[in-house]
């Protein structure tokens, strides 16, 4: 079927709407379709003829298209051209480099939700919540996370120019970026942080995700570790079977771990767990914030919903779809969302931010299943649980936010902030050439507060004392952990940044606390 064929076919339903085909021409649904398939050529062929400016055909069909995608207004759902299809094939075969961020769509941007370590997206500062303005100076405002994504990737070397939108500044960001062959292992990090309580960063749902959260637990588990801190915030999930592998660790044998709900055949199912888990005993807190996404959400959503975690953090992402690619010719294809997921309780995980479909399109979807936000979950042990408008509602909410002093100096910095990174980063090379620090647990001294901003400044940040010196708990901590990455490596740097992190603290607090998982989950009540 030729490429225009199917174009016409594909767009019948929106204007059947459009025209009122529906609601005015009798007939089966044949005729229906045939109706609208030579209604929508007539307007290719006048829009041809007499449209003031000279148009191709081809390119109608393509505006088309892209049209009505984004009339459903689903950052998932998109039309794959030529150049789009093929970076997608090539990301496919590993023959691609990119900057280290993952990336989401939210409120028409497309917004940085991680920078992984050691990468080039985090060594020129680049920080979650950015939001990507332009690329190669053209705007990317409305663009899917999968255009953005295969325009940010390319041939390990080039060179990627980018500009963000950073809250509390009033400019753009510029940043010059090298890409790279990127590797991110699952799990970042996992230790024993105090007697009894481990720690774990898992950094992506992948698909090695399962085998080396389990080769972690049993290393802490042998370490004596009967409490851990999952970390999930930041991690924008991967595909839904491996957010299901990972449950397994944690569930028994046969619990729902997700359900996915959608009108094509086999698009509604559920997952259950295979195995029986090895850690039972083990007390769980699971932190998660505004980036957790995606399978990492069907994780967290799980234990919460069989009580077996106490989730800590700010709400989730809200990405809580499936979606299918269909190849429509060797260069062209078509992303579209497939199904909407659920937690084992029946809490939608899908945030919508779709823009307002006329009634008969939504009647057309048919998403009877969906529970607003007025429904009351509880969770199978009967505590009540929020949420089921998008997205999972931790148990304590505890943000992670800047002081007033510390808000001040990041938008005083504006776009210097990549020059003030790498004068960071330089000093922290320094201080480990000269052996200035020798255990990890290091302070950071006035001394090299003074030192660092004479070299800010001589990179030309205009900065003074009193903004300086009001962030210099923030400053102290980006400088340590530079300096203990450099020095001690980066597992070092992980126990350092958990040691300054609230949310952390906390949960150390309540695992201290409580002597069951029942007696965790009870805290709830008084948080």
């Amino acid at each position: 079927m030729g490429r225009h064929k199917f174009i016409a076919i594909s767009l019948v339903g929106f204007i059947a709407f459009t025209t009122g085909g529906w609601l005015q021409r009798p007939g089966s649904q044949d005729q229906i379709t045939a109706t609208n398939a030579r209604i929508f050529r007539e307007v290719i062929s006048h829009v041809v003829q007499y449209y003031v400016d000279s148009l191709a055909e081809a390119d109608l069909y393509d505006m088309a298209i892209d049209g009505m995608l984004k009339r459903l207004g689903d950052p998932y759902t998109n039309f794959l051209g030529p150049e789009h299809y093929r970076a997608l094939s090539l990301s496919t075969t590993g023959n691609y480099a990119g900057i280290g961020i993952s990336i989401e769509s939210r409120d028409s941007w497309v917004t940085v939700v991680t920078t992984f370590p050691d990468t080039p997206g985090e060594r020129v500062g680049l920080l979650p919540g950015d939001q990507i303005a332009e690329i190669e100076e053209v705007s990317i405002r409305n663009w899917s996370t999968t255009r953005a994504s295969q325009r940010l990737k390319g041939p390990p070397g080039t060179e990627v120019n980018i500009k963000v939108r950073r809250t509390g500044m009033e400019n753009l960001l510029s940043f010059s970026i090298v890409r790279e062959r990127i590797h991110i292992n699952s799990v970042e990090g996992a230790m024993m942080i105090r007697p009894g309580i481990g720690y774990m960063r898992l950094l992506t749902v992948s698909d090695v995700s399962a085998g080396e959260t389990a080769q972690a637990l049993a290393h802490l588990s042998s370490l004596g570790v009967r409490s851990l801190i999952l970390d999930l915030r930041g991690n924008t999930g991967g595909i839904l079977n491996q957010g299901v592998g990972l449950a397994d660790l944690f569930l028994d044998s046969g619990e729902v771990v997700v359900e996915t709900r959608g009108r094509a055949r086999g698009a509604s199912q559920i997952y259950r767990t295979q195995r029986p888990q090895l850690w039972s005993d083990m007390k769980l807190i699971v932190l998660v914030n505004g980036f957790t996404a995606s399978a990492a959400e069907i994780l967290s959503g799980a234990l919460q919903d069989h009580d077996r975690a106490l989730v800590l953090g700010t709400p989730t992402f809200g990405k809580g779809v499936a979606y299918l690619v269909f190849p429509l010719s060797d260069s062209q294809a078509i992303s579209v969302t497939s199904s909407r997921w659920y937690t084992p309780v029946g809490r939608s995980i899908d945030r919508p931010e779709r823009a307002a479909l006329a009634t008969a399109v939504a009647q057309a979807t048919v998403d009877s299943a969906d529970t607003g936000p007025e429904t009351i979950f509880h969770s199978f042990g009967g505590r009540p649980l929020e949420g089921g408008d998008g997205g999972i509602q931790p148990d304590i909410i505890l943000p992670d936010t800047l002081s007033d002093g510390e808000q001040r100096f990041v938008a005083a910095l504006g776009a210097s902030v990549s020059d003030y990174r790498s004068a960071t980063s330089q000093y922290a090379r320094q201080l480990q050439t000269e052996h200035r620090v020798s255990e990890p647990d290091f302070e950071v001294t006035q001394q090299m507060l003074g030192e660092l901003l004479e070299l800010v400044r001589d990179r030309g940040v205009d900065i003074s004392d009193s903004l300086w010196y009001g962030a210099r708990e923030l400053v102290s901590q980006q400088l340590g952990w530079d300096l203990t990455r450099f020095q001690f490596g980066r597992a070092a740097e992980l126990r350092r940044r958990a040691s300054d992190d609230i949310q952390v603290l906390r949960a150390v607090e309540l695992l201290q606390e409580a002597l069951t998982t029942e007696d965790l989950l009870a805290r709830t009540t008084s948080n």
